[in-house]
């Protein structure tokens, strides 16, 4: 369903939403499996997949609520173990990483953003923003610099010292972003970044993670099951039944358009 309704949409013209430039593999899943077991039953989600991304690239991941999109995450970002597969980044697999490898690859190459923010809302926007830095080992006062430079590039920089849990539903997803690229992350994995938003803060939210994505030159994966915004990245894969399915994205769709000029 989510394969037929990618493939058969229509596609804006323009260019990508920021399509890779280069061929080079960062990320690769090789039989990714994930199996729940709750009793007798077994649920598995994910059932031997693979894929890869190229350094760049950004790639959108669609499919129904409860399909293992959340999961495929958790696995990319280290944050869950597969029950068998293995994922590569910059061609060495994670799991061969010890516990602090796995930490330093969370908390350096990996930015996540959340559907729901998760923010501390008694502390500060740049408070929230500046938490990865602190966990890195970084003063308070290079922290919350840094954090409220990103606050600004956010669209946030007069709010700094507005607490978090008085900020509206999309300034907050706003602080999120800033937290998950404070530190400059090769990877941006976000999990459905719109789904608690209206459409017209979504859209805002997804034009500033486009903008930080070519901007910032990051590599993005994002879930969502919002097809409109989905059509908008680099390529899609349409996750159903435990599968991966290509289904183009902005970069085939003005390919084709260019051929079709021609």
């Amino acid at each position: 369903m989510y394969r037929q309704a990618i493939l058969g949409a229509t596609v804006e013209e323009g260019s990508p939403s920021g399509a890779a430039q280069t061929c080079e593999e960062i990320l690769r899943a090789e039989g990714l499996t994930k199996t729940f077991t709750s009793g007798t039953s077994q649920l598995t989600p994910l059932d031997g997949i693979g894929f890869s991304v190229r350094r760049g690239e950004m790639l959108a991941v669609v499919g129904p609520s409860g399909t293992g999109k959340s999961t495929l995450l958790h696995l990319l970002a280290a944050l869950d173990t597969p029950t068998s597969g293995t994922v590569y980044f910059a061609g060495d697999s994670l799991w061969a990483r010890t516990e602090s490898g796995l930490a330093e690859y969370r908390n350096r190459a990996v930015g996540f953003v959340w559907q729901r923010h998760h923010l501390l809302p008694d502390f500060t926007a740049a408070e929230n923003v500046a938490m990865p830095l602190l966990i890195r080992g970084e003063s308070l006062g290079a922290a919350l610099r840094a954090a409220s430079e990103w606050l600004g590039e956010v669209g946030l920089g007069g709010q700094s010292e507005q607490r978090a849990g008085e900020l509206s539903g999309g300034e907050q997803q706003r602080v999120a972003i800033a937290r998950a690229v404070v530190n400059q992350p090769a990877l941006l994995l976000a999990d459905e970044p719109t789904g608690d938003l209206d459409e017209r803060n979504a859209e805002i939210i997804f034009e500033l993670m486009q903008r930080l994505h070519r901007s910032h030159h990051l590599t993005s994966i994002l879930a969502t099951h919002n097809s409109m915004l989905a059509r908008r990245a680099d390529r899609v894969l349409a996750l159903e039944h435990g599968k991966l399915a290509e289904c183009g994205g902005a970069s085939e769709e003005s390919a084709r358009t260019r051929v079709t000029r021609v």
